[in-house]
């Protein structure tokens, strides 16, 4: 994995535990890139991603702190791991296939739990792991599962699980999965939630893990 990064050309970020102690604060992105969201839906998508990264680079601490991963779906694939902000790589992506959210949703909790067990045997201290949920559609697979796994959770406090809905989404599905309300996206404005959502993930990873933080409204970019 790490033959292609030289650790010497990155002063913040590395993701090696060893030369970047600092507390981590995973955030995963399970992105719809069914057949539905083509066109103008995936590529504001795209800038979207685009700009949560250009947004991190700007905070030293978040640059440190934050790591992003990437599930899509469908067909549900683990486009990137997690990364610190400078080896976080958002490819280009495109639409094909139906939309198994279940499946992304059960893929994305168990990676999580991966992540945290890799920061206790290193000894590296974190902060609750995101889970946003971006669609545009309604689920074509089971989403029972991957709904009491949400719940159990947000119960335990293991993670912090967030849905967006965008034109078209099956919001009644998503209020069966999220503990919290779903949330509608205003138009195709993905800049605008990635710029909220970058602008969390610094006042979260700007404070000490486990440190109560009041969340910025989801103001400009969501239907309320």
């Amino acid at each position: 994995m790490d033959e292609y990064i030289s650790f010497e050309q990155i002063p913040f970020g590395s993701d090696n535990f060893a030369d970047n102690p600092e507390p981590r604060c995973p955030c995963i992105l399970l992105l719809d890139t069914s057949i539905s969201m083509g066109g103008m839906p995936i590529m504001q998508l795209n800038e979207g991603v685009r700009t949560f990264k250009k947004e991190l680079l700007q905070d030293p601490l978040a640059t440190k702190r934050v790591e992003v991963a990437i599930v899509t779906f469908g067909p549900v694939k683990l486009e990137a791991d997690f990364h610190t902000v400078p080896n976080f790589i958002p490819r280009e992506l495109d639409t094909t296939g139906d939309t198994p959210m279940g499946e992304a949703i059960s893929l994305g909790i168990d990676l999580v739990a991966k992540r945290k067990k890799e920061y206790k045997e290193a000894g590296i201290s974190y902060y609750k792991p995101w889970i946003i949920l971006i669609t545009d559609g309604a689920p074509t697979d089971d989403i029972t599962k991957a709904a009491a796994k949400v719940k159990e959770g947000e119960a335990a406090k293991s993670f912090a699980f967030f849905a967006i809905g965008v034109e078209g989404a099956n919001m009644d599905a998503l209020k069966q999965i999220s503990v919290r309300a779903p949330i509608k996206l205003k138009g195709l404005m993905f800049r605008e939630f990635f710029m909220w959502l970058s602008a969390s993930m610094k006042m979260v990873s700007g404070k000490n893990p486990g440190t109560a933080v009041n969340l910025l409204p989801p103001s400009g970019w969501s239907e309320l």
